[in-house]
């Protein structure tokens, strides 16, 4: 079999219809358009929202707050999470997403304070509250801002 023998299975490849080709066509005279109006000529097509010049829903309505560009999502983590890891482990943003605590590797940690720990832990996230270090802080442990 060379190159230029190939061909598509029979009845797999069908002919586009050609649209406008005469009424015996089935879709001739209007091609499928219907008569008139802005739909019906070339080019006549309006953009997502328009109402045919009356002012727009998303316009009419009022408009309340505003997203913060700058906010940074961070996952959390309360100390209640970190009773599962052993004495005197190191807690890194690695080690954390391999327990599954954290869901997302891309993300950046903040450990909060919620719940007790009676372990001494080394943590390294990318932030804490205070209540959080002087928890870990009384259990022994240590925590390290990234």
């Amino acid at each position: 079999m060379r190159l230029h023998e190939l061909s598509p299975a029979a009845g797999s490849r069908q002919k586009p219809t050609r649209k406008g080709q005469g009424i015996g066509s089935g879709i001739g005279k209007t091609a499928g358009r219907g008569h008139k109006g802005q739909k019906a000529r070339s080019g006549g097509s309006v953009r997502r929202g328009f109402e045919g010049g009356q002012m727009p829903l998303y316009r009419r309505i009022p408009k309340r707050g505003f997203t913060n560009t700058l906010r940074e999502e961070m996952a959390i983590v309360n100390l209640s999470d970190l009773k599962r890891l052993e004495a005197g482990t190191e807690v890194t943003p690695e080690i954390l997403y391999q327990e599954g605590i954290v869901r997302k590797r891309s993300l950046k940690i903040k450990l909060l304070g919620k719940g007790e720990l009676d372990r001494p832990l080394f943590v390294k996230v990318h932030g804490a509250s205070k209540s959080a270090v002087e928890k870990v802080a009384a259990a022994g442990g240590k925590v390290e801002v990234i």
